[in-house]
Order: structure tokens, then sequence, then C-alpha cells
């Protein structure tokens, strides 16, 4: 992180009262994590498990200032309670297994969609909330899937809601993600597990190609995002895309000795795609790209259509780095990145 992001994060952070929806995930609990060094007053954690809280009250046993408040975004009076002298919020809180919400529909519009209404009305009631960082993901583009379809209703209401111009000024924005390397439920603990047991890798299609980013990498983007906001983007970072079939060979390539096995001894089932899986995807529409400017090397932003006379960055002009079917890391490059990240 840069110097004047760092400042200006500091400037927002210190010594303000954060809340962290979905904060004991993989995601939200990052979110805390970083924002620890900040030296905020105070950082509510909600979410609906009091395991994974009890999980994360001990590993952060040593900051008496993490508050953690059992609730749903569902729930709109919960919500007004837990806002309450808040000053900045990170709503992390999703459904986002794509099989679970083809079969469920209705319940990740409950969450992904009026939950984020619940958001934004708890901050246009609030006479203290200044920001919010809503996490999206490129699912919501072009998209094919129920969990895709509720994250785009969730951004084009945080956008929405920046019209609002109320006293105190409330400022509203989401940041895209691509997949999340080694989040909790992604397949890299699956293949894991399934290395360890000896069991044959399961695979949906071998031509599926993804973006992908850490965990770390994903929530300094969320930062970031939440110091330049002035009401309504859609942060985007430059990601680079992978193979999911060279993901899988490297793990078994990597793990199955350390486990006692030959590679050879590992197989991958193809099982076919999931419906509402995408063979690659995109983070930015076509609709969006007389929209979307670059803030730096790493960072596009999408402003909001009514405000994109306020727009004071450069115009993106090449998406090459914003399809998955370019910039597509080789299998040594995948192979050293992870690595360098300590994946395997």
């Amino acid at each position: 992180m840069d110097k004047a992001t760092h400042d200006r994060l500091t400037e927002l952070l210190e010594g303000k009262i954060i809340l962290v929806t979905g904060g004991t995930g993989t995601i939200g609990s990052e979110i805390v994590r970083q924002l620890i060094p900040f030296r905020p007053k105070l950082i509510r954690i909600l979410s609906r498990d009091e395991y994974k809280q009890s999980l994360l009250r001990y590993q952060f046993r040593d900051f008496p200032f993490l508050r953690y408040l059992l609730g749903d975004v569902r729930d709109l009076e919960r919500l007004k309670r837990a806002f309450e002298g808040v000053d900045l919020v990170f709503h992390a809180a999703a459904l986002k297994r794509i099989e679970a919400t083809e079969y469920d529909p209705l319940e990740a519009v409950k969450t992904n969609v009026l939950g984020t209404q619940n958001i934004i009305s708890a901050t246009l009631e609030s006479p203290t909330v200044e920001r919010v960082v809503s996490i999206s993901t490129d699912k919501a583009v072009n998209v094919t899937s129920t969990m895709g379809a509720t994250k785009l209703l969730a951004e084009r209401l945080i956008t929405w809601a920046s019209f609002y111009r109320r006293t105190p000024l409330k400022i509203l924005c989401s940041v895209r993600f691509g997949n999340v390397l080694d989040s909790r439920g992604s397949v890299i603990p699956l293949w894991r597990e399934q290395i360890r047991e000896g069991l044959p890798l399961t695979l949906t299609h071998p031509d599926m190609r993804r973006f992908f980013m850490s965990i770390p990498s994903a929530v300094r983007l969320v930062l970031k995002a939440a110091a330049y906001s002035t009401g309504g983007e859609i942060f985007i970072l430059r990601m680079k895309s992978v193979y999911i079939r060279d993901l899988a060979e490297i793990l078994i390539e990597e793990l199955a000795p350390r486990h006692g096995r030959s590679p050879t001894d590992i197989p991958i089932h193809i099982t076919g795609a999931a419906p509402g899986e995408k063979l690659d995807e995109d983070l930015v529409a076509p609709n969006e790209a007389d929209r979307t400017f670059m803030i730096d090397d790493e960072m596009a932003v999408i402003v909001p259509p009514h405000r994109l006379e306020e727009a004071r960055w450069r115009k993106l002009d090449n998406f090459d780095g914003y399809v998955t079917s370019v910039n597509t890391l080789s299998k040594e490059e995948l192979r050293e990145y992870l690595r360098s990240e300590k994946l395997i």
C-alpha cells in the first residue's frame, strides 16, 4: 500500500467505530485483521455463526476493542441496533455458493438483495454512518447464475443509494472481486483434503478459467476503495486469470508426495459445469466500458452514470486485463505465484 493511501486510511479509520457484516467469514475476518493496525476505537463483528465467532474471539484475543454481535443482515431492526454510533461499514455478508443459490434462489435474494437494502436503509437512517463498502463479485458481469444476479442487484442498490445527498453525506460503493484463493468453500481447501485422503480431484470443466486474487490482496482493495470512494462507484482489481485445470494439476504435483503418494495416484475427475457456471469470466460489462477509468496500474473504477461528469481519472481504453481469455498465467507462472503466497 502506498503512503498516500495509507495516510488517507489512517485519517478515515483511526479512532472510528467500524462494523463488519459477515465478519467471521474469510473476507470479513481479513478485513478485521487489516483494520486493526489503523487503531480504530471499536470494531463490531456481525455474523450468524456463534461457533465461528468463538474461533475468531480466540484468534484476536489480544484486541479488546473488538465486539462480537450475533445477527443477520436480513433483520433490519437488528442492523439498526448494530449501527448505533458506527462511522464506517464493510458489508461482506452474502450467500456466494453458485450451486446452493441455484437450488435455493429465494434465500440468495433474501440475503444478497434484501440484506443489502437493509444495510442501505440502516445507513440512510443513521446519524453517524459516513461510508459503506459492499463486497461484490465478477459473477455480477454478464450474469448466468442466481448468485450473480443477486450480486448485480446489490451493486445497483448501492449505486442507487449514492443519489441520496443527505446531511450528513453518505458515501456507498462496491468492490468487485474475482475468485479468492484459499477462501472458505473454495476449491483449494477441498482439493487439499481430497489429496490427503487419496481421492480423485473433482473438476467441473477442463477449459474453465477464472480471475484470482489472494485473500490479503482482495482486502487491500477493499480498504483502498474505502479511501478513494466519493459515492456510487464499483472498484475492480486488475487481475491475472488461470486455468482451473492447471491449479488442480499443480496441487497434485506439489502435495501428493507430502502425503506419501505419487501424483499419478491422484486422478482428476471431470464432473461437468454446474448450473449457472461460465467457462470464462469478465470484470467489466459492455455497457460499463464507457464509464470505466484507471485509478492506477492495479485498480479500475466504474463511475455511476449520474456522476460521470465528476470522473477525475484516466479513461480505460484497453480491456485486455478484464477478461479471463487474456493475460492467463502459464502453469509455471501460477506455480510460482502459489509458492510466493505460501499456498503450496
